[in-house]
């Protein structure tokens, strides 16, 4: 069985949303997590934040950011399980992210750890 990270892409990073609508899309991202993990097919995840992050280019030049001008953030992931990427997309096609317009989960296999560092 491979691993799948499912990648959470916002549309517009501009948008904030309200505190009561964050803790909605917060109870429907558990209960979807729930779904996947009572399979045993729920591996991992994470949020991503804004507060202090960096982007390092080419020839070390740091930036700050993500800024929420940018046209699509990485609001975060999740690792799963599954015996092919249909399962994993069967699986995408539930997040809650996907409620708003634009926005979409991206699929990616993950490389198998062949032991080399």
């Amino acid at each position: 069985m491979d691993e799948y990270m499912l990648i959470f892409r916002h549309e517009d990073g501009s948008k904030v949303a309200s505190p009561e609508q964050m803790q909605i899309w917060m109870d429907q991202t558990m209960k979807w997590i729930g779904s996947i993990s009572a399979k045993g097919k729920f591996v991992g995840g994470n949020g991503l934040l804004f507060d202090g992050s960096k982007t390092v280019w080419a020839h070390g030049v740091v930036t700050d950011g993500p800024f929420g001008e940018i046209k699509e953030t990485l609001g975060g992931y999740i690792t799963v399980k599954a015996t092919s990427v249909e399962e994993a997309v069967e699986f995408a096609k539930g997040c809650p992210v996907l409620q708003g317009e634009g926005n979409s989960v991206e699929v990616r296999r993950l490389a198998k750890n062949d032991g080399l560092h």
